[in-house]
């Protein structure tokens, strides 16, 4: 389904709505995503944050769809894309074969990717395998420490399942638990609620992701992740971006992260925590200039 993007999002843009296969180990499962930029020959990835869905990249997708094919997806138990029906498999497995298949489908062999926070994560791993196909890579607000304070706070929120009067309700709860985004416009919020709400069998509004992609938090508490051997592999191009206020990529990690592996280019967000949300024109420039540099 071809979609005309609204006249609010600038110049008239359109995009597409389709679906690949994943698998788990308790089957097939339809992942959803939308497609950007159509007849372009360059292809760039946007995978989103742990709770999200691939609706929060539509601004940067369209300024982008002039020279990339943008495609974003919806992570398995999130907007669109099925839910998987034994939660603990909401992990790195299950998403980076979700993935191999989406370029797959894509039918090339190198790709540019940005991933946000869980996105950033699932890229990195992507990126340090043999011959992987992440020709540059853009890792937003995450990287290969993630301190146990930051998790316990994510856990905290993650699998909400709370019912909401109304759309206005929605993103109240929306502008709370993730203020940490930065100074967002009334129409940016609107936007978030937009495509964060789903009708249950009952006919409630609900948050648009499977309550279930809180097992992985909470098969064990908490503790501090570390992936430096990871980042080490990494060979290809990246940027780094931080919310100068992040609890999740702290300052020390960041800047560690441009001396060793991939020696990563760093570009802070003042008055943003995590995650800069990839709306703003400022935000959007710094990507593009360092993409099609």
């Amino acid at each position: 389904m071809e979609t005309t993007v609204p006249e609010k999002w600038g110049r008239e843009m359109s995009f597409s709505e389709r679906e690949v296969l994943g698998i788990s180990p308790n089957g097939f499962h339809r992942l959803a995503y939308t497609q950007w930029g159509e007849g372009n020959t360059r292809d760039l990835i946007c995978v989103h944050g742990l709770t999200r869905n691939g609706r929060d990249f539509d601004a940067i997708a369209k300024d982008l769809s002039d020279h990339y094919r943008v495609v974003c997806l919806d992570m398995p138990g999130r907007g669109r894309s099925d839910w998987l029906k034994t939660p603990l498999n909401y992990g790195p497995p299950i998403y980076m074969g979700d993935m191999v298949a989406l370029i797959a489908r894509l039918g090339g062999t190198e790709v540019d990717w940005i991933g946000t926070s869980m996105g950033a994560l699932v890229g990195m791993l992507m990126a340090a395998q043999d011959k992987s196909p992440i020709r540059r890579l853009v890792l937003n607000d995450a990287g290969p420490f993630l301190p146990k304070s930051a998790l316990e706070r994510i856990a905290a929120y993650v699998g909400t399942d709370r019912e909401f009067a109304d759309q206005d309700d929605l993103e109240a709860y929306l502008r709370e638990v993730h203020a940490s985004f930065g100074p967002l416009t009334d129409a940016q919020w609107e936007h978030l609620a937009t495509h964060s709400g789903r009708i249950d069998d009952a006919g409630r509004l609900r948050l648009h992701y499977d309550p279930s992609i809180a097992a992985p938090f909470t098969a064990a508490p908490p503790q501090d992740v570390d992936m430096w051997a990871i980042w080490d592999a990494i060979q290809c191009p990246v940027l780094l971006l931080r919310g100068a206020e992040s609890d999740l990529l702290l300052k020390e990690t960041a800047e560690e992260m441009t001396r060793r592996g991939p020696k990563a280019t760093l570009v802070e967000f003042d008055g943003v925590g995590h995650a800069p949300a990839l709306m703003d024109a400022d935000q959007i420039q710094v990507v593009r200039d360092w993409l099609l540099a």
